[in-house]
């Protein structure tokens, strides 16, 4: 298999494995979508890293596939190809991308579907599409400019350069940087952390946050006040506030 996902005290690793780039080829676009639907289905996966192996994380698309694709094929094939981004995306549930080594393409796309991003110190990220002719189309025109600002995106995109991890962390378009052999730890213990937590209030946090990016103010805020009222129909709530009035904040037991 192309794409795997483990789990483990509640987290789910997608680790992608196409030696030796982890070139996103149709294949592999499609395995992704099938693991992200998964892990939003099993209740035993509550936190994900999205993890590519020691050296890379995806280089991008596969070219040598794309190339012998038409106009009309890829008509065809675009909306599939956001789909399974989107799917990672989607994921009710905390996710974090592990980056090391290469993240190009396809790949940065699929980094920036994560909700946190922690990269190597020998990260490069970037969007090198303009090279050849394109533009991004797995969703890097709409989040790279959602995550670090249009006039940063516009750069990126319309340039095709590379950025090192310490820009990246700079710009915000990744939010850690630890050194390279720490990476998929990191990732995994930020996953961990808050696959211990309350998870349905995790997924209205996500679903609030996500959703009010996508509105005008008052749609998110009435996004936000049906979850928190929701809220308090919960076992979670109760055990939370009861936790904290017994035994002060930070010590309640979700699982």
């Amino acid at each position: 298999m192309t794409v795997t996902l483990e789990v483990s005290a509640g987290v789910g690793t997608i680790r992608l494995d196409r030696p030796p780039m982890n070139a996103l080829d149709v294949a592999t676009q499609d395995r992704i979508k099938e693991l992200a639907e998964e892990a939003t289905r099993r209740e035993d996966v509550r936190a994900v890293v999205v993890y590519g192996g020691e050296k890379v994380f995806a280089a991008g698309a596969d070219i040598k596939e794309m190339q012998n694709m038409d106009h009309a094929a890829m008509v065809l094939r675009s909306r599939s190809l956001q789909d399974s981004f989107s799917a990672v995306a989607r994921i009710p549930k905390p996710v974090v991308a592990a980056v090391t080594g290469y993240a190009l393409g396809g790949g940065c796309e699929l980094a920036l579907c994560a909700d946190y991003r922690i990269a190597a110190d020998n990260a490069k990220l970037g969007q090198p599409e303009i090279l050849l002719g394109l533009i991004p189309g797995a969703g890097g025109t709409q989040r790279l400019p959602r995550l670090i600002g249009p006039s940063k995106a516009k750069d990126l995109i319309f340039t095709g350069r590379m950025v090192k991890a310490d820009e990246a962390l700079a710009i915000g378009l990744v939010d850690r940087v630890v050194p390279a052999a720490d990476v998929y730890t990191e990732a995994h213990a930020w996953a961990a952390k808050l696959a211990q937590g309350p998870a349905i209030a995790l997924r209205a946090a996500k679903e609030a946050v996500d959703t009010g990016l996508e509105t005008d103010l008052e749609t998110g805020l009435a996004v936000e006040r049906n979850w928190f009222a929701g809220l308090f129909a919960t076992e979670d709530r109760e055990r939370g506030m009861r936790s904290f009035v017994e035994e002060g904040p930070g010590k309640a037991k979700f699982l």
